[in-house]
């Protein structure tokens, strides 16, 4: 607006700039507010009536053209100000409740279990949604600290409502349940209630406790991508479930459960739970991640950093926005002189401490 008054002064009217005074109050409507917004508007309209006059077109077509149209772009822009602000206003309540249920649904992981460091990281495909169809979940029972990661197949609002039946499921189920089998019932036949059709949960539960003098890791796998097993030695594998079986949600149509595995765990070995999203993100050349050749990420001595590092090793991999969710959940095993963490706020994760806590 300043450059077409100078301009406008200088040269005469005989450039034809002053209809160009209407960006002012047309670009104020884009960030301002009503009160910046409607100053603008007033003042370019002040300018072309003042330019005009100057100029001479009072009065004529062109002159009185220029400002019923600076006028109309003034009073549109505030009018478009009011409409945006609303919807920023509903975009804001709307985010306030995603951030409410997902601190129901996915409660912040306990950082210290026993001997036990946890981290979780948490990616959603959708840029301004805060939670998914992945879902996850600490809970330290009697029988040791059980976990949960899983994926629910599709997405939306019936993928969260099938993630919220899991969690409640197995939250109750881990600390009342003496074995992961029966963990994995109460999770099917909760599942058989509230599922319909031919949709299915993935899901690999994991149960550490001592055992005959040593801290063992005992897995069942719903037909869940294996998780990754980093020895303190350096040795790198998946954890591959003697044989692969049906998700949840479909075990109880005749087919055979899984059967628990262990793996072994011991001090400085870690596990990365995941979802799908990880492993199969591709690049621009279709390539997946190659989620155990990138385990060095993984050696930095804070867990929640070493999943920071994969999680932007990921993004540098495909470059563009994940299609899928992408959960990741490390378990890692202290070393013998690490000192304990601090733990969530108003959780109690002594050893054996009988208090259920949740993952987020």
């Amino acid at each position: 607006m300043g450059c077409v008054t100078v301009i406008d002064l200088v040269a005469g009217p005989g450039i034809g700039l002053l209809p160009m005074m209407a960006l002012g109050p047309a670009f104020a409507g884009l960030i301002g507010g009503m009160g910046r917004t409607a100053f603008i508007g007033a003042l370019s309209v002040a300018l072309t009536l003042a330019l005009s006059g100057y100029n001479g077109l009072l009065g004529e077509r062109r002159g009185d053209t220029t400002l019923v149209s600076v006028s109309g772009v003034a009073v549109a822009s505030l009018l478009a100000t009011g409409m945006r602000q609303r919807r920023e206003a509903e975009l804001a309540s709307v985010r306030s409740i995603a951030e409410a249920a997902q601190r129901v649904l996915l409660r912040p992981v306990p950082r210290g279990a026993g001997r036990l460091r946890v981290a979780v990281s948490y990616t959603s495909a959708v840029a301004e949604a805060r939670i998914g169809g992945d879902l996850y979940e600490v809970v330290t029972s009697p029988h040791g600290v059980r976990i949960i990661v899983g994926d629910v197949q599709g997405k939306g609002l019936e993928a969260v409502e099938s993630a919220a039946v899991v969690l409640g499921a197995f939250r109750e189920a881990a600390y009342d349940e003496p074995d992961l089998v029966a963990v994995g019932e109460r999770l099917e036949r909760a599942l058989d209630r509230h599922l319909l059709g031919e949709k299915f949960v993935t899901a690999v539960l994991a149960e550490v406790r001592e055992s005959e003098g040593r801290d063992r890791a005992v897995l069942l796998n719903y037909g869940h991508p294996a998780p990754l097993v980093i020895r303190y030695g350096g040795e790198v594998r998946f954890a591959e479930p003697p044989e692969r079986s049906l998700p949840l949600g479909l075990g109880l149509h005749g087919s055979e459960p899984p059967r628990p595995h262990e793996v072994p765990f011991a001090p400085g070995d870690q596990v990365l739970f995941y979802t799908d999203g990880v492993t199969e993100a591709r690049d621009s050349a279709n390539i997946f991640y190659p989620l155990d050749e990138r385990a060095h990420l993984l050696k930095d001595s804070d867990p929640e950093g070493a999943l920071e590092s994969v999680r932007q090793d990921i993004e540098e991999h495909v470059r563009s926005p994940l299609h899928d969710d992408a959960a990741m959940l490390l378990l890692r095993y202290r070393e013998g002189g690490e000192t304990a963490v601090s733990e969530a706020p108003g959780t109690s994760l002594a050893s054996g401490a009988p208090e259920a806590v949740s993952g987020g």
